[in-house]
């Protein structure tokens, strides 16, 4: 009988000491990390704005730690290709993700398939940058207003164009939403690259775009297009005269490119605690913040709790979208 009271105990207490090692480990790795150099996946080619925001950060998290942080361009299949790459590292806190709208908004209702799950598989740390886009017509277009666009959207259906980098991007995706929430008939006119499409613009060929904010305001200055709204949630400090498009009579339109780190799911928590206090401070840096505002990006820094919700309605925002609009790159 005391011999069956006490093989419980006997087993809870090798539970406990068994654990307690495990503990410990994790605790330690937190403590020493980084340890080695950290490989920071970007799943687009080198040069672009995604590979630009990722070098930067990560040579400042280089010099917090002392530890390399290495740029890995894992290009492909609007990132797909690299994400699938993230989702199946170890969860050890030594491969990052530098995802971004499209991996993590657009991409999952946007393609049949994706080589990863945007929630399950990843853990998110913080959202680093944003950027709006600006609602452009041809300085030789009369209206003034998006209202003014609308109401001329509304009175010649079908009349219209929208052009757009390419199908599924930000800004033809941003075109479908205008159209759901103005309720109006305006007709997609895809390009290959922004250019193309506002050579057209300025041409008056097509009727209006919306375009990354960086690139429109050379046109915009040089009184080659006209901005009538911009797409974030506040006003932009680079085009501040512009309303945003909430402003302009359609509450809750918001379409964003935005960048944040992730790491696989199971990461532990201590060390995506340190990720998140190590990038957070770089980004309150002076000369980190001057050199996002100079690339037309907004700095952030939140909690990955917050990161988390804001990843999740964007999925279900562009989820929406997509279906509404019957886009599909495949």
């Amino acid at each position: 009988m005391k011999t069956s009271h006490l093989k419980p105990r006997l087993m809870m207490g090798m539970l406990v000491i068994g654990c307690t090692p495990v503990a410990g480990i994790a605790q330690q790795s937190a403590t020493d990390y980084p340890s080695r150099p950290i490989r920071f996946i970007v799943p687009y080619p080198p040069g672009g704005i995604t590979d630009i925001l990722a070098r930067a950060l990560g040579q400042k998290l280089t010099a917090r730690w002392g530890q390399q942080v290495v740029i890995d361009n894992r290009a492909g299949a609007s990132g797909n290709i690299g994400t699938g790459i993230a989702a199946r590292a170890p969860a050890d806190g030594y491969t990052l993700l530098f995802g971004n709208s499209s991996t993590h908004g657009v991409n999952p209702a946007l393609f049949s398939s994706v080589p990863y799950d945007a929630v399950r598989d990843f853990a998110p740390i913080t959202l680093v940058a944003h950027v709006s886009n600006v609602l452009l017509v041809s300085a030789s277009m009369t209206v003034q207003s998006v209202k003014e666009l609308i109401a001329m959207a509304k009175a010649k259906p079908g009349a219209l164009t929208f052009a757009s980098n390419s199908v599924g991007s930000s800004n033809h995706l941003a075109g479908e939403l205008l159209k759901t929430m103005a309720g109006i008939d305006i007709v997609h006119v895809p390009y290959k690259g922004a250019v193309a499409a506002s050579i057209d613009l300025i041409a008056g060929r097509v009727s209006m775009m919306f375009d990354n904010i960086t690139t429109a305001v050379p046109n915009i200055k040089a009184g080659k297009l006209r901005g009538l709204a911009t797409t974030g949630a506040k006003r932009s400090d680079v085009l501040p005269e512009l309303p945003t498009m909430s402003e302009s009579g359609l509450p809750g339109f918001e379409v964003t490119g935005w960048w944040g780190v992730f790491v696989p799911a199971g990461t532990p928590k201590p060390i995506i605690s340190k990720l998140n206090a190590g990038i957070a401070d770089s980004l309150k840096l002076p000369d980190m913040r001057e050199y996002l505002k100079a690339q037309g990006a907004d700095p952030e820094g939140d909690t990955p709790e917050h990161f988390a919700i804001y990843v999740q309605s964007e999925l279900r925002k562009w989820a929406k979208v997509v279906k509404d609009s019957g886009a599909k790159v495949d």
